[in-house]
């Protein structure tokens, strides 16, 4: 059996609620960059890729709550394990803000480009794109006091 890669999309939004209200009068289809400012991330996951990237511009070790998220949409689907998507989650504050004041971007890149889970063969000039792009989202974000979200499915 051939089994898809997650694809992730990055975005911001005032609350919870409006990204309900987006998602449910959609199929359930990215809100980026239709509706939402926002990046497509491919399979940049939240906890562990995005994670890293948070542990390398704090220059700490990667754990599981640099990153946290809770689901915003579709509503009750916390528990349903036969659930397979698409949800989008809410990301931690702490998240945004560590992103957003990102700097020396070429390092986190050099170090980012490495993780296994990005194959550890990543080009640096690819990961240092995505990774500027990551941190004028979350700095768009922290400016318009609005937070970030994740859109994904399998």
């Amino acid at each position: 059996m051939i089994r898809a890669m997650p694809l992730f999309d990055y975005f911001r939004a005032s609350d919870a609620d409006a990204v309900r209200q987006v998602m449910d009068a959609g199929e359930g289809d990215s809100p980026v960059p239709s509706v939402f400012d926002g990046i497509d991330a491919k399979h940049v996951d939240p906890t562990v890729v995005l994670g890293m990237m948070v542990a390398a511009i704090q220059q700490v070790a990667w754990k599981p709550d640099l990153v946290t998220h809770r689901l915003a949409w579709p509503a009750g689907r916390e528990h349903d394990l036969d659930y397979e998507g698409p949800w989008v989650s809410e990301l931690n504050p702490s998240a945004r803000d560590v992103l957003a004041q990102a700097g020396d971007v070429p390092r986190v890149a050099r170090e980012w480009a490495q993780i296994e889970e990005l194959g550890g063969n990543v080009d640096v000039a690819d990961a240092e794109a995505f990774i500027e792009s990551m941190v004028r989202l979350a700095r768009r974000a922290r400016e318009a006091e609005e937070l970030l979200f994740c859109w994904m499915s399998l």
